[in-house]
This record gives structure tokens, sequence and C-alpha cells, in this order.
């Protein structure tokens, strides 16, 4: 019951709401931003949401140990815990992260395409994996071979797929090069503007640059639409 009482709680609802439903199964999204505004935080609220849910998750990093991967989920996961009141939240995060498996590769030695025969390995082996987050993909060490790879496994598994990727500019044409963008569902870019960390929701589904007041929170940098 707890578990359920935090999924119903997570920013994830927000965004879904603003977003007119979210990401759907087997279905691929990008958030980008400029370096340091965020982007891991919103893939983690994305991939918590999942395990919340009681599914598996597979957390790739480009980037970052995981041990610093493993600090952004307890940070995450005790901001939505605050805002309801459990005795047990400790055991209710153990109980969620067991469906967590973090991966760190080197982008200069290992390709999308070999990130998903890692990813198909793991249901072989009987991982029924439902969320895959990839943060801080280079998309010029990517081919269009390697997206598609991507968008085929989260097509035939059902999979919600969420990357994120530096991009200096704010419109839809600057989140990624013009033949990878039609495989991406859904693109939000993070800007900064005045004292907040503004979301702007710029593809989903056939809709584009959708009217949304989303922003990152200050301090907790949950998704919030305040």
């Amino acid at each position: 019951m707890a578990k359920q009482e935090l999924y119903e709680r997570s920013p994830i609802r927000i965004f879904d709401e603003a977003s007119g439903g979210g990401l759907k199964a087997g279905e691929m999204g990008l958030v980008t931003a400029k370096k340091g505004l965020g982007k891991t935080s919103v893939l983690v609220q994305f991939g918590m949401d999942t395990l919340l849910n009681g599914k598996q998750l597979v957390h790739v990093s480009f980037n970052q140990h995981s041990e610093n991967v493993i600090s952004w989920y307890d940070g995450i996961y005790n901001e939505i815990s605050k805002k309801k009141s459990i005795a047990n939240a400790a055991d209710v995060k153990e109980q969620v992260l067991r469906n967590r498996t973090i991966l760190n590769f080197n982008q200069d030695n290992i390709s999308l395409e070999k990130v998903v025969n890692t990813l198909n390995a793991l249901k072989a082996g009987g991982t029924a994996v439902a969320g895959v987050v990839i943060d801080d993909v280079d998309f010029s060490k990517v081919k269009e071979a390697d997206i598609q790879a991507v968008a085929s496994y989260a097509k035939a598994t059902k999979t919600k797929v969420w990357m994120s990727a530096t991009a200096e500019g704010e419109s839809l044409e600057d989140s990624a090069p013009k033949q990878l963008l039609p495989y991406f569902s859904a693109v939000i870019h993070l800007s900064a503007k005045s004292s907040a960390t503004q979301m702007s929701i710029l593809k989903m589904g056939k809709k584009t640059d959708l009217e949304c007041t989303l922003k990152l929170d200050s301090k907790t940098l949950l998704i919030t639409g305040k």
C-alpha cells in the first residue's frame, strides 16, 4: 500500500497530466538541456516511477559511476517519500530498489546496439524489464542504426525508454540530429529561466510545443507544476 501511495505521489503524475498521458509502453523519449541543468534528476524520476510501480528498471549511465547513480535514486526517493508520511519508508525503499539494475558503459567503446544486446541478455536471463533510462548519450557518437536498435527493442518488449543528451538550443530541431528525431515519441527540454529550471514539452506523440508550466523545484529537483 505504501508503495502504491508513493507511486500516486510521484512527480511523474504531474508530468503525465501536463503531457496528456506521458510516454507509453514501447515508446522512446528524450530529455535535453545544457550541462548541469537537471537531466539526470529527471531521468531518475522516470526510473523511480517505474520502480514504484513494482516493475523492473535498468539504468544505463555513460558518465557516472554506480555509487553516484545510487545516490541520485536515494535522494529522489527521499524527496518523494517526504510528501507522504510513511512509517516504514526505509523498508519500502529497499524493496523498491531491488528491481533496479545499474549498468555503466563508456560510449567510446560500447555502442547503443551493444547496450541493447545486454538488455536482451537480461531478458533471456529472466529479468522482465519494463523501463530503461540511458543517461548522457553523445549523439556525435551515435549512428541511426543505434537509435533504431533501441526503438525496436522498446517496441518489441513494450518497454518505456528515456534517454538524455546535452543540447545547447531550445527548439525541437536542436534536440537531436534530424534523422533521429522521428524515433522519439517524446522530447523534453530543460532551460534556466530566472530562478527556476523550466521544463518544455517539445514533442509528445503527434503534438509539438505543448503549453505547460512544468519546472524543477529549486531545492528538491522534483518535477512540479507550481
